[in-house]
């Protein structure tokens, strides 16, 4: 007797639905016969994925668009100027509380795990306590990573560096630099060894906001593959943004890509902010504001997608739904075919996972934990235009979220 049977779910890319029995939190049977459990619930048919893997947000910016002021260049530029007043405000309840809401919001669209990057710019590190505590809060309803995150520069704002020493040891989980945001490449270059020489030092892990410009001249990405061999860190180094990839001649382009699977970096591609903030200064035709998200996947390079900000000065729109950041990459990417979207699926599923280190006890296979996502869709792809709030997620085969979906009635 299985303590959960969840019937007739429809797994992703797989023929009939099919039922799964739960004990102990794990997948302990999937089959299509009947099961019996104490408790058991009838899925209809309906798409039953693993949790999706949002692997670049922010918690501490979050749902401050307006304070002080509206973004009214949508740059990075301004943003960073307006983050850099509305954070002498901060306090620990308010990163706290506008966190929490956006974590709840990412759970209602089927996220269970969430990488946040927290700003370590500030003595007191008021947002890193913050974020920190919520993580040991929430624990048991969903996994959070924290990026020791240096929005000012780790060699032009020296103090970082003691701040992000300070913040791995109170217990963050990856670092991070800006090395396009450098006054030099010189510079640039001097903030990644910090980072690689500092994650190594406490055995983390690397997450790069890297060549986040419409500029053929940032060259990091590059930087960050020879690092992550040279210091023999395959596979624990992710870069996000990588918008600069865009202008690169093709055959450099293909030389860094190259690199990059190499190295087993992976990348993260954030279309909702980057399509809104990047582009602003090219003449037409313009940049279409994300990286080389096809042809990296078709390298064999491990790519996410993620939503990013949502409802901060970098990005004023955003409701935590990841299925609305992959709508915009495979729209931008001219990935629609249906062999292609399995690939989007990947991308916010089991790519997550593998970066966010948890493969081996993610997916809806035997062994593994009852973690699932299950949207009030026949056929996965529906989900893509559709986009609808998570019918039901599990964590560990008990029901965190449910939503009911709503109904048309016609008069």
């Amino acid at each position: 007797m299985f303590d959960l049977v969840l019937k007739n779910a429809q797994l992703p890319f797989k023929g009939n639905p099919t039922n799964i029995g739960i004990k102990d939190g794990k997948i302990h049977s999937i089959s299509s016969s009947n099961l019996m459990g104490n408790e058991e619930m009838d899925l209809e048919g309906n798409v039953l994925l693993p949790p999706f893997v949002e692997m670049h947000t922010h918690l501490d910016t979050v749902l401050t668009a307006g304070e002080p002021w509206f973004n009214q260049s949508g740059t990075l530029g301004e943003a960073i100027d307006i983050w850099s007043v509305r954070k002498q405000s901060l306090a620990k309840e308010d990163v706290k509380n506008r966190a929490f809401k956006a974590l709840k919001m990412l759970m209602e669209y089927g996220v269970l795990y969430v990488r946040a990057a927290v700003d370590i710019s500030d003595s007191d590190l008021t947002a890193l306590h913050a974020i920190m505590e919520l993580r040991e809060e929430l624990k048991s309803f969903l996994s959070l990573q924290i990026i020791a995150f240096p929005q000012n520069g780790i060699i032009s704002c020296p103090e970082n560096q003691e701040r992000l020493e300070k913040a791995i040891l109170l217990g963050a989980d990856a670092v991070s630099a800006v090395p396009h945001l450098e006054n030099t490449r010189e510079e640039g270059i001097q903030s990644l060894e910090f980072a690689f020489s500092l994650a190594k030092k406490y055995e983390k892990e690397i997450h790069i906001f890297c060549d986040e410009v419409d500029d053929e001249h940032s060259r990091f990405l590059e930087v960050v593959a020879s690092l992550t061999m040279q210091e023999k860190m395959e596979g624990k180094v992710t870069a996000s943004h990588a918008n600069a990839m865009l202008y690169y001649s093709d055959a450099y382009a293909n030389k860094v890509m190259s690199l990059v699977k190499k190295a087993q970096v992976t990348i993260v591609c954030c279309p909702l902010v980057n399509t809104t903030m990047q582009g602003r200064a090219d003449a037409h035709p313009k940049g279409r504001g994300i990286t080389r998200l096809k042809e990296l996947a078709e390298q064999g390079v491990n790519v996410c997608i993620a939503h990013d900000d949502i409802q901060t000065p970098f990005y004023p729109f955003g409701n935590g739904n990841i299925l609305q950041a992959a709508h915009m990459a495979l729209h931008l990417a001219h990935m629609t075919g249906r062999e292609e979207l399995k690939h989007i699926v990947n991308m916010i599923t089991v790519n997550g996972a593998q970066a966010y280190s948890i493969k081996d006890k993610y997916g809806i296979e035997v062994g593994k934990e009852a973690n699932f996502a299950c949207f009030s869709v026949k056929d996965v792809y529906e989900i893509f235009f559709k986009q609808p709030k998570c019918r039901y997620l599990f964590r560990k085969g008990a029901l965190v979220v449910e939503t009911v979906p709503e109904r048309t009635s016609w008069k």
